[in-house]
């Protein structure tokens, strides 16, 4: 055992001694895809950046009026024919899509109230903490 720890150093420094030096890197190697010609992917602070891709916009007046577009995430099928208005319920036309009310026009008894009550005080409070100093 002696002899064979004695002989591998022995012919470690000859080799050392006899050949010309020639450093051989055995820490961080390159990655297989670059070493392979593949894609390097790039790399933003959070991750790789994914490219955004296009979606095409529907511009026939005719399919704008008569379908929901983009209501069709399958790759086959259509989107969804609009029916006539009598066919859709009362409560859909009687929706508020103009403005958000003000809590002074809402009615102290909903819960509507008290959350939107609720949710402007917590904007208040982090609006004044922030403007406090350390």
């Amino acid at each position: 055992m002696i002899t064979n720890i004695f002989t591998k150093s022995f012919n470690t420094i000859r080799q050392s001694i006899l050949s010309p030096t020639v450093l051989s890197r055995t820490y961080a190697k390159a990655p297989a895809t670059a070493a392979l010609g593949g894609k390097k992917k790039k790399l933003g602070k959070l991750g790789p950046v994914v490219e955004k891709k296009e979606i095409p916009v529907e511009t026939d007046a005719n399919k704008l009026v008569n379908y929901v577009c983009g209501s069709n995430i399958l790759k086959t099928g259509q989107d969804i024919k609009l029916k006539p208005d009598s066919e859709y319920p009362d409560w859909l036309w009687s929706l508020n899509v103009d403005r958000i009310i003000p809590v002074e026009e809402m009615d102290p008894n909903t819960k509507q109230y008290w959350r939107r009550l609720r949710k402007q005080g917590l904007r208040r409070n982090n609006q004044l903490n922030r403007l406090k100093k350390f």
